[in-house]
């Protein structure tokens, strides 16, 4: 651990310590907060997931959005990628693919901030059975 040196390095420590802090509360109750999922698999990550990532949590940090923003492997939507999920409280997940920095400004700006949707989501593929 660095040394503290000044207040400005407590302030600094501090402001680091809340950011883990309220990480890890809201992953105990993540129902209750939007959820950015990105597909890290192999060709998540060369279709560009890791830029595409990086510049979501710089646009949630930008424009004040309280959400968790986390990586998952493939989401089977390979000729789609970068693929993203969106869950938002009480919704049922969409995913987004084709995703790039412009798509990203639509989904945040649109779909989470003005909860109306846009063109580009991938439509379930799959059923459930009920019993």
């Amino acid at each position: 651990m660095k040394k503290i040196e000044s207040i400005d390095d407590l302030k600094k420590l501090r402001k680091e310590v809340k950011l883990k802090l309220d990480l890890r509360e809201k992953c105990y109750v993540p129902e209750n907060i939007i959820q950015i999922k990105v597909a890290m698999a192999t060709c998540g990550i060369v279709a560009g997931a890791k830029e595409i990532m990086s510049y979501i949590l710089e646009q949630i940090k930008e424009k004040n959005i309280d959400a968790i923003v986390t990586q998952t492997g493939c989401m089977t939507y390979c000729y789609a990628e970068p693929t993203i999920e969106i869950t938002k409280p009480c919704e049922d997940p969409v995913v987004f693919g084709y995703v790039d920095k412009k798509k990203v400004d639509e989904i945040l700006d649109v779909y989470i901030l003005k909860d109306e949707l846009i063109d580009g989501i991938i439509p379930a593929s799959y059923k459930t059975l009920n019993k």
